[in-house]
């Protein structure tokens, strides 16, 4: 099977030839595992270990053709952004300090309608190497979703304040994040014909323990924009629509359903995300992308407790409808062990799964 037919079969829920995997790599790993072997300088990891999944993303930013370094200060540069942010940024740093936003304090926009989505220069990157893609991965698209793209413009603690404050407000700031994104999507899926494949929604929203509102206010405020934009990709022809969210989505899994995703990522183990009590809760009705705890049992480093892990995570897939992977690998997770992993999967991703009894 190809990457994309192994992929597609899993979340069909059928068994395809082994389980597909899926991870990304920080920089920081992948540079010390290059350190760690000698002439690999052209080794790309997704390859060398197995990665079925790529996800294409363009230029999504609502007002790309602003963004710009507007000035300088006391070492920092200030610089506007594509979501219409400005931004204090120290040269070489990861974090940022945004200090303006695109909508002012009347929730109106300050930089006007949003660029159109059809623009060439936000596929560009990707056009000219998709063919390979698509040869190497089962290729989706990417989008971010209503809330996070939305705070992105007004600024997080803004948007929390209105979705609890001023609800119409907040209803009408996500919708037209929304259909923006929905835009983006659509020419994404017909400009790299990924119909068959579908769309991810990145749309971070939980923390460790929780989701940032209630399920109420989701429901009533963010619903219709992420059904909207669930509806509008199908429509449009894409197979499926997975939802990314780091965290405890938990609560809000019913919802999700209803509105017609089909799978969700990274599964977060450490958010109390077990893809075996989500498989006895929902069957076949959301497939899981995930599910290795990244957070806390392989950064730990015990090879007995991280064989345990995997393979009761695996047992989640033994009808197909599963991806194996976790949300990244960083340096806390050291070679060997990420080694002892990959290959612990190896050992037993061939369908009909032959785990080892008790599993």
């Amino acid at each position: 099977m190809t990457s994309q037919q192994r992929v597609m079969a899993a979340l069909d829920f059928q068994q395809p030839d082994y389980m597909p995997f899926h991870v990304d790599f920080w920089p920081e790993f992948v540079t010390a595992w290059k350190r760690a072997h000698d002439n690999s300088d052209d080794v790309d990891l997704k390859d060398y270990y197995g990665v079925d999944i790529y996800i294409a993303v363009g230029d999504e930013s609502t007002y790309m053709t602003k963004a710009a370094t507007i000035g300088h200060e006391d070492g920092y540069e200030i610089q506007r952004d594509g979501w219409g942010r400005t931004n204090r940024v120290k040269p070489g740093a990861y974090f940022m300090h945004q200090i303006d936003n695109a909508y002012d304090e009347k929730g109106e926009l300050k930089y006007g309608d949003f660029d159109p989505p059809d623009l060439p220069e936000r596929y560009e990157r990707l056009d000219a190497i998709m063919d390979d893609l698509k040869q190497r991965y089962c290729v989706f698209v990417k989008t971010g979703g209503p809330f996070i793209r939305t705070y992105f413009m007004t600024g997080e603690v803004n948007l929390l304040m209105n979705m609890a404050g001023d609800k119409e407000l907040a209803k009408e700031q996500v919708m037209r994040t929304a259909h923006h994104l929905a835009a983006i999507g659509v020419e994404e899926l017909r400009r790299w014909d990924l119909y068959d494949t579908g769309v991810w929604i990145f749309d971070d929203m939980a923390a460790t323990d929780l989701p940032m509102f209630s399920p109420q206010t989701a429901e009533e405020i963010l619903a219709p924009a992420w059904g909207y934009m669930v509806d509008t990709y199908k429509a449009a022809g894409a197979k499926k629509v997975i939802l990314h969210s780091d965290g405890n989505i938990g609560p809000l899994l019913d919802l999700f359903i209803d509105l017609g995703f089909d799978g969700i990522n990274p599964v977060e183990y450490k958010a109390g995300l077990d893809c075996v009590k989500l498989r006895e809760k929902y069957g076949d009705k959301l497939a899981l992308i995930g599910g290795l705890s990244n957070g806390l049992i392989l950064p730990r480093g015990n090879p007995e407790e991280i064989k345990d892990h995997i393979l009761y995570i695996m047992s989640a897939g033994k009808e197909g409808g599963m991806v194996l992977g976790t949300h990244s690998v960083g340096p806390d997770i050291s070679l060997p062990i990420w080694d002892l992993t990959y290959e612990t999967y190896v050992k037993y991703r061939e369908y009909p799964l032959s785990l080892p009894r008790g599993y």
